[in-house]
């Protein structure tokens, strides 16, 4: 598989970065995963828009270009031989080469890495739906005033080995709480639920990423004359609701099919073998838009 690395492509196997770079050594690099339409990135600036936030967040002086993305992109998926098929496209932006030891200056020479891979193919699963589990294991606090997609992953691994020890059923999604027992997000993904004609889901205060997906699906709900709540939820709330989804930008809008506790005991009221009726017309518009490519950022 090729990848790009610094505006080079190459064999992934001859791609290497420093052993002294601070995304190795401190973590310190954010990244961003969207999918590509026949050929086309959905969302790319608004993708492009939440990396320079962060990057600016993490002094890590790198200003993304959309153009440069772009033809990027459209260069690797031709060099991976995928211009038939959706890919699935992450682009990460390590901060560089720095000194053993933590840095008070900014970083001005950061590595980018592009990867590419075939978007697999729709799983029955997510367009019927998954089950959504509460995790013992409590969300970490933000890197920042607000939650980075950072390279910090080992609270979301530590997660998804609870779910595999707590004998979940594959593909269950894994629900964060925070310290304070709000609900947070998924362990790969934002949550929503439906309380009458109120779309609920977590605010950025309770510590969720914000989301691509999150923010256009918010955009779509209000348009159909839904009202959108963002709050501090406890899970009892989350178990009163009648439907609920989670979203990403590579799974687009998965359905809830049902809700477990960290036992994997079922609560609450949602027992769906599809998708329900204002979910369904969320993911309907969502795919339509996404592959017409309208209402682009």
């Amino acid at each position: 598989m090729k990848v790009q690395l610094d505006g080079q492509l190459m064999n992934s196997e001859e791609a290497v970065i420093s052993v002294h770079d601070h995304g190795f050594l401190y973590g310190m690099g954010l990244f961003e995963t969207f999918r590509t339409y026949e050929g086309e990135p959905w969302l790319l600036e608004w993708h492009a828009e939440r990396l320079a936030e962060g990057c600016e967040a993490l002094g890590i002086r790198y200003a993304p270009n959309v153009d440069h993305m772009r033809s990027s992109v459209a260069r690797l998926i031709e060099a991976n031989g995928l211009q038939d098929r959706d890919a699935y496209i992450r682009w990460s932006v390590s901060a560089g080469i720095g000194a053993v030891g933590l840095p008070a200056e900014p970083y001005r020479k950061p590595t980018e890495i592009v990867y590419a891979k075939p978007q697999a193919a729709d799983e029955p699963e997510e367009r019927s739906g998954k089950p959504l589990r509460l995790l013992k294991l409590r969300r970490s606090e933000p890197e920042a005033d607000v939650r980075l997609k950072s390279f910090h992953y080992m609270n979301n691994i530590l997660a998804k080995r609870e779910l595999a020890s707590g004998g979940a059923v594959p593909g269950t999604e894994g629900l964060f709480l925070n310290a304070a027992g709000h609900v947070v997000e998924g362990m790969v993904s934002n949550v929503f639920w439906f309380r009458g004609d109120t779309l609920c889901t977590p605010s950025l205060g309770c510590g969720p990423l914000a989301g691509v997906t999150r923010r256009y699906v918010i955009r779509l709900a209000k348009a159909q004359g839904w009202r959108v709540e963002e709050g501090a939820y406890a899970w009892e709330e989350l178990l009163r609701a009648e439907e609920a989804f989670v979203t990403s930008s590579i799974q687009e809008l998965v359905p809830v099919i049902r809700l477990e506790d960290a036992d994997g005991k079922v609560q609450g009221d949602i027992r769906m073998d599809k998708p329900g009726e204002r979910t369904f017309k969320l993911m309907q518009e969502y795919r339509s838009a996404a592959t017409k490519g309208r209402m682009r950022a």
